[in-house]
């Protein structure tokens, strides 16, 4: 008789919620499919907002930029669901996390969209990003951690 990992008992380990998605009739394979897909798609989209940048166009960049981030992030709730997604998201170990990736997010958006200085956007997308690294970081096992020695030892190297 298998335990604990490997028993059938435990075989989505809590992180898959059924009840939002059983309205869609996707399977659990459908679904990882679907988040592969999304997660993939978001990402593209930051990365090739990238291209708008040789045209100087840091409205565009910004605003395709912040939607891929969008997509990817939200691309999770078809493992998970969109319920357990903001609950999670919310959790007291990732609140402020979330809250700044969100803040900067819109931040982002409003300053290229109304005032459309290529250094200012270009700053808050950095911030953005680093947010987002470290709301990531969050779901993995003592990812801020590693995060923090990494830079605390580039600082006293230095």
């Amino acid at each position: 008789m298998a335990f604990g990992f490997f028993s059938s008992q435990y075989e989505d380990q809590g992180t898959m919620d059924n009840g939002n998605w059983e309205f869609f009739g996707l399977s659990k394979t459908q679904r990882f499919y679907a988040f592969g897909i999304s997660f993939v798609a978001g990402a593209m989209i930051s990365i090739l907002s990238t291209l708008l940048l040789l045209g100087t166009n840091v409205t565009g960049f910004a605003i395709l930029y912040s939607i891929g981030n969008v997509i990817s992030l939200l691309s999770l709730t078809f493992i998970i669901g969109l319920k357990k997604q903001f609950k999670t998201m919310f959790a007291p170990v990732r609140f402020w996390a979330t809250t700044t990736f969100l803040a900067l997010l819109v931040i982002t958006l409003i300053v290229s969209i109304t005032l459309g200085k290529w250094f200012l956007s270009m700053i808050l997308v950095i911030i953005q990003f680093c947010a987002l690294v470290w709301y990531s970081a969050s779901y993995i096992p003592y990812g801020r951690e590693i995060i923090r020695r990494f830079f605390g030892s580039c600082i006293t190297s230095i």
